[in-house]
């Protein structure tokens, strides 16, 4: 019998337990099978939480398809909570160790409850070879900083900044969401020839210099209704092209999410994070 909590972060969901060594089972395997929605939990993401040798905790997740990602910025700040809801860290500000390196969270609080978690998500990764992806000269746009890519997809021409924010992303500006099929793009350009380690998609829609509407296609999920690493992308490529300001409100299918870009272009993520229910699983 193992442990868990259900958590979600704008209704991207997710399964937090604490990692135990005893566990032996193929991880790919049985994050596919915990977060299958019919056979499973249902999640779009499977989280440990382990200790760490250099930053308080530890955390790594796997998608709902197996695959173990870098970086999650709406399972970060689930994570953040749970260790404070379950007083495992008792602070206002610690560091979670990812495969994206160190990120350092705050918690904003009233009357003893978490009210939103702030994360330092770092510098975005611009640097192709980084992100990464190969780049095909013949498409390359160079008119900023963020490396453009044109994709034609059956007759439909689409250009893509990228950008890694430990995982990588490919955000497309749009003139309205409700005109673009971001399933039918969405899993073409995810698995493009330009991306060996595939990308996560999100198409943009600028409503002012101050919001954004994004639609958001996850490698290695699909379709969700929020993404926090995503919601940076997306804010950052904006901020780029000279599209919006430093301080950015994000609206996901699942609800919002402020995004902050300071001097040196370190990227603050700042939203919720709610437990859903506690369980045990028979694996």
């Amino acid at each position: 019998m193992i442990e868990f909590t259900k958590m979600q972060g704008l209704g991207n969901d997710f399964i937090c337990m604490i990692y135990d060594e005893s566990i032996k089972y193929n991880l790919k395997i049985f994050s596919k099978f915990l977060c299958d929605r019919h056979y499973g939990i249902g999640a779009d993401g499977l989280i440990f939480i382990g200790k760490s040798k250099n930053a308080d905790i530890s955390m790594r997740i796997f998608n709902s398809d197996g695959s173990e990602a870098e970086m999650c910025g709406n399972g970060i700040r689930c994570v953040a909570k749970y260790v404070y809801d379950k007083k495992i860290l008792n602070k206002n500000c610690i560091y979670i160790e990812t495969y994206a390196g160190i990120k350092k969270i705050e918690y904003i609080i009233e009357n003893g409850k978490v009210m939103e978690i702030k994360v330092n998500m770092g510098k975005p990764i611009l640097n192709p070879k980084k992100i990464p992806i190969y780049l095909p000269y013949n498409n390359l746009k160079n008119d900023s900083k963020i490396t453009k890519l044109l994709f034609n997809i059956k007759g439909k021409e689409l250009i893509g900044s990228c950008l890694s924010m430990g995982n990588p992303h490919t955000v497309i500006e749009v003139d309205s969401l409700k005109e673009i099929d971001l399933n039918k793009y969405g899993q073409i350009i995810e698995k493009y020839k330009y991306f060996p380690s595939r990308t996560n998609v999100e198409f943009v829609e600028i409503i002012n210099d101050e919001n954004i509407k994004i639609g958001v296609f996850e490698r290695g999920v699909g379709r969700t209704l929020a993404c926090g690493t995503g919601a940076c992308a997306s804010a950052f490529a904006c901020f780029e092209n000279k599209k919006v300001k430093r301080k950015v409100r994000v609206e996901l299918e699942g609800g919002y999410l402020n995004v902050e870009i300071d001097e040196q272009n370190n990227i603050y993520l700042i939203g919720d994070a709610v437990t859903v229910y506690e369980g045990v699983i028979d694996f």
